[in-house]
């Protein structure tokens, strides 16, 4: 600005100079009122040069009142360099309607004559609106003063439409552009793969002079989204510069798409990560059910002293804990977000509110609750799901009403987590006037809707119920429902309606291990052993093979998983003394269990053949559930709490029909010596 001025023989005063040095280091709305303070007691305001400045640094400051203010009292606001600065700081202000309703009075009431920027600015403004109208006004303003053929109007224009979802004007406007940057066909080309038209991205795309990493990272990330990883990988190997910004789309598709170990593969190879980066790669983890690797990278991104986690990583990890049970690593994360002051984002709480109630720590996902400002709806499903899981049913009702009165919509979700909470509340009254209520209220019915029901049904063993209502859908039974039904017949012991129910189930989900061994162990207690065989056979032929048990223990913030029958741990010698410390009671334990028969009328459902579930090996002990890995897991704490006193365990699995026996296994270990803490499937375990 001082070199044009004195180019223009016009000598600026040490006041000016001042001013133009202040308004260039201005930091705060203080200094900025300071700043005008001096404009207006020097009267350096006719300075049109000056004043766009101070403009220009309001907008950036967020004071955009103050300098519309300032703009409006002129008496000359005809300058277009002026009028392109108050427009452009309303668009960066994201006050799309005042800018272009100010282009609109400029035009109407003064003398100003509007350039290319001026149209570069509002194109770009009826983008971010999507408005379309507008955008449709500007651009026969465009025409009329001739700008129709300047490459950045055109190039805006290209983008306007094509965000407008309008490709045909997008692709008129650059057919009929005599000049095109690499910025022009990007724009285009980035309608296309907005839309999911691959094809024609494609074919531009090959046209294309001279394609830049920005180009083929967008044609990457529009293959990805429609979950072509061939064309994506042959893009980004054809690549001659590859940045971070190619790499970590990659690694987003491979998640997306379960192959984790590419994803894994290209991760490690990186020649320079970011926090995006490391955020993909542990999302990924969760999202493909692989919480212990994301755990393993979350502690990696921890060590490191270049990144620092933020709210992303945070949201990402949170499930991993959860679906671990490792409430101590949780307690630390949300330590951290307090610090951080990321436990102000509504989407960090609703992941610890989530966190806290798979953990079995409700009254914690609750306080966490209480303290959000404002809550989401989601934030509501956490919650709510949270005290289905937790056997809470009349907690999930009081909450939903209170969602209701708090005049928040549900959602689907929502719907769920009420009937799963009838469901594990045993209401089926409740549950049926719940569904009922909901196809009143609007919704439409989910499968996930119809498997809760089904399940509540069968759980009251309302078999002939549940099996009409699933005739009685609008679409075909999934596998979860018929396993449900499935879980439903073999509480109840009705053999033959299970059988029927598998024929369906193995249609549909041939290689579902669970289903077998569901029907397996209802002909096991009805002691059909030639069944038996036939349903391992049919498992054989159908290449079902029984998912190996897992479990896992948190110690210190360390997660240590035990696999069924496995020996693969550091501290397996310990472990294996105290498996044979325990046997005995544990012997002694399994022998009560068989009281449970003629104590309720009925045989534990999860308890094998009659000749099976007795039966103790050197290397595992066999749990209620038949899971030697749960046994193992039990005494990798047992082993460790006689090391360094009593630990925290938690792993939270959903477990049916556990209520009556926690309080016998409580009792039972008492008098043996030992302190079993039930949470639904897993236990705490120390040494009196």
């Amino acid at each position: 600005m001082l070199e044009q001025k004195q180019q223009q023989g016009i000598l600026w005063s040490p006041k000016e100079r001042e001013c133009l040095f202040l308004l260039q280091r201005c930091r705060t709305r203080k200094t900025l009122l300071q700043i005008h303070a001096l404009i207006l007691r020097n009267a350096i305001d006719a300075n049109v040069n000056i004043l766009t400045k101070f403009i220009t640094t309001c907008g950036l400051l967020s004071s955009i009142s103050h300098a519309r203010h300032l703009f409006d009292n002129r008496s000359n606001r005809d300058d277009t360099f002026l009028c392109n600065s108050m427009i452009r700081s309303h668009v960066v202000m994201r006050q799309f309607a005042s800018a272009f309703n100010l282009y609109k009075d400029l035009r109407r009431e003064t003398c100003f004559v509007p350039d290319n920027f001026t149209f570069t600015v509002l194109a770009k403004c009826c983008a971010l609106r999507m408005a379309v109208w507008e955008g449709l006004e500007m651009h026969g303003h465009v025409v009329k003063i001739g700008f129709c053929f300047d490459m950045y109007v055109s190039t805006t224009l290209v983008d306007m439409y094509a965000k407008f979802g309008n490709l045909g004007l997008a692709r008129r406007v650059f057919n009929d552009m005599t000049d095109r940057s690499l910025v022009s066909w990007t724009a285009l080309i980035g309608g296309y793969v907005r839309r999911g038209d691959m094809g024609n991205a494609w074919f531009l795309f090959k046209l294309m002079p001279g394609r830049d990493s920005a180009a083929f990272n967008l044609l990457i990330d529009g293959y990805v989204k429609v979950g072509d990883m061939r064309c994506a990988r042959s893009l980004f190997d054809e690549m001659p510069e590859r940045n971070v910004i190619s790499w970590t789309s990659m690694i987003y598709g491979y998640c997306n798409n379960g192959d984790v170990l590419s994803a894994r593969v290209l991760f490690d190879a990186m020649p320079e990560k970011n926090l995006v980066s490391w955020n993909a790669m542990i999302g990924g983890y969760c999202q493909n059910k692989q919480p212990h690797e994301a755990l393993k990278l979350f502690r990696e991104l921890q060590s490191s002293t270049v990144f620092e986690p933020n709210e992303v990583t945070v949201v990402s990890i949170l499930p991993a804990i959860a679906t671990l049970g490792a409430l101590e690593l949780g307690e630390w994360v949300h330590r951290f977000a307090q610090k951080k002051k990321l436990d102000r984002e509504v989407n960090v709480c609703t992941s610890l509110v989530d966190m806290y109630a798979k953990c079995g720590e409700i009254s914690k996902a609750r306080k966490v609750f209480s303290e959000i400002p404002k809550k989401e709806t989601a934030t509501w499903n956490a919650l709510i799901n949270g005290f289905a899981m937790n056997g809470l049913a009349s907690e999930a009702l009081e909450a939903f009403s209170e969602l209701q009165r708090e005049g928040i919509k549900p959602n689907d979700i929502t719907m769920t987590g009420v009937l799963s909470a009838c469901s594990h509340g045993g209401l089926v009254e409740e549950g049926k006037r719940r569904f009922k209520d909901m196809i009143e209220s609007g919704f439409s019915p989910k499968i996930e809707h119809y498997g809760c029901l089904v399940d509540l049904l069968g759980r009251a063993g309302c078999l002939d119920e549940s099996e009409n209502l699933i005739k009685s859908m609008t679409f075909e039974a999934n596998g979860i429902i018929l396993s449900s039904s499935l879980f439903a017949c073999g509480f109840s012991n009705d053999v033959t309606r299970a059988q029927r129910v598998l024929n369906q189930a193995v249609n549909m989900e041939p290689r579902n291990d669970g289903n077998y061994v569901m029907v397996r162990n209802s002909f096991a207690m009805e002691e059909w052993w030639r069944a038996v065989k036939e349903i391992k056979g049919l498992m054989r032929r159908s290449g079902a093979k029984k998912e190996v048990g897992s479990s896992a223990i948190e110690v210190d913030n360390r997660v240590s998983e035990f696999i069924s029958g496995g020996i693969a741990h550091p501290e397996w010698d310990v472990i294996e003394s105290v498996i044979g410390l325990s046997s005995t009671p544990l012997m002694s334990l399994f022998r009560s269990l068989e009281r449970y028969e003629q104590i309720y009328g009925r045989t534990l459902p999860f308890i094998l053949h009659s000749e099976q579930h007795m039966q103790l090996r050197a290397d595992s002990v066999i749990w209620a559930n038949n899971d030697s890995s749960t046994a193992l897991s039990e005494n990798g704490g047992i082993s460790d709490a006689m090391a360094e006193e009593e630990k925290r365990r938690a792993k939270i699995a959903r477990m049916r029909e556990l209520h009556t026996l926690k309080g016998m296994v409580q009792s039972f270990a008492k008098l043996r010596g030992l302190d079993v803490d039930a949470i639904n499937q897993h236990y705490t375990v120390k040494i009196w």
